[in-house]
């Protein structure tokens, strides 16, 4: 695998900015593979990303950042800069519905997270003999009003102990507190079974089907303190009709969700996203 650097930045837009970005690289001998822009006109906010081999770059991988961070300032950048050689230590936290956990797991076992998902996490037993299938560890908590805060401690310091970067909910039906959310700040990624905005909270296919909706939806955003209204990273859509009953859009919702989940789990793990107001920059 060819060696590669990846950086994301975002800063007030400026003359100058990506001139400077590609004659840091060019300067250092890397070659540019990959590199996107975007500029968000109501606030004047200037989102990169460009991505760049290491093979003949003249500056050592651990010293980039401090090369780099002259060219911040100047800018007053935020910046993040991650290196392919790095493999994300990902943790999934389900309950009782299975078909997000399946899925992410096939596509994992066929190579399409650069990950490694060493741990599932659920509320609940079902998902024991999955886990056990694909070879990887299940660690259960009860959780309760009277012990939440003692049994979510408790997985913080298995997320801390595994190394955890990433937490994928795939249907883990239980409200994570603040200071969890605080502690994996966009950095845990959630499917939920509705078009949001539109009908948050418990059973959106009911409520859905009461309203004679034409079209369904799914959602993938990041978790925040402020339930279901994280940044979005990915939404899609099917329609319906009359002649459709509630498992049918069952059905169809939980199709949805599994291709909504997996598209925004392998933009995150590609360093694909930027989050901001709230917002997310998704990058080709």
């Amino acid at each position: 695998m060819a060696h590669k650097a990846i950086l994301l930045i975002s800063c007030l837009d400026q003359k100058g900015i990506t001139a400077a970005v590609t004659n840091f690289v060019y300067e250092n001998a890397g070659n540019i593979e990959h590199a996107d822009q975007h500029i968000d006109e109501q606030t004047n906010t200037f989102f990169m990303r460009i991505e760049w081999s290491l093979d003949s770059f003249k500056v050592p991988q651990d010293q980039i950042s401090s090369a780099f961070q002259p060219l911040a300032e100047k800018f007053h950048m935020q910046w993040s800069l991650h290196f392919n050689d790095y493999t994300p230590q990902v943790a999934i936290f389900v309950s009782k519905p299975l078909h997000c956990l399946y899925d992410l797991l096939l596509k994992y076992k066929e190579g399409q997270f650069p990950c490694h998902i060493p741990l599932i996490v659920s509320n609940h037993p079902d998902a024991r003999p999955v886990a056990e299938n694909f070879g990887i560890k299940f660690f259960e908590f009860d959780i309760t009003g009277a012990n939440k805060l003692e049994q979510e401690a408790s997985e913080l310091a298995l997320m801390r102990q595994a190394r955890i970067d990433t937490i994928v909910l795939a249907r883990y039906m239980h409200i994570l507190s603040e200071p969890f959310v605080k502690e994996y700040h966009e950095r845990i990624i959630n499917i939920h079974h509705s078009f949001l905005p539109a009908f948050i909270g418990k059973n959106p296919y009911g409520q859905a089907y009461r309203q004679g909706v034409k079209i369904i939806g799914a959602t993938s955003h990041y978790v925040t303190s402020d339930l279901d209204r994280g940044p979005i990273i990915e939404q899609d859509t099917v329609r319906v009709n009359h002649r459709d009953s509630l498992e049918d859009l069952r059905r169809k919702g939980q199709d949805l969700e599994k291709m909504v989940l997996g598209r925004a789990v392998r933009w995150h793990l590609e360093r694909k996203i930027l989050v901001y107001n709230n917002k997310t920059v998704v990058f080709d």
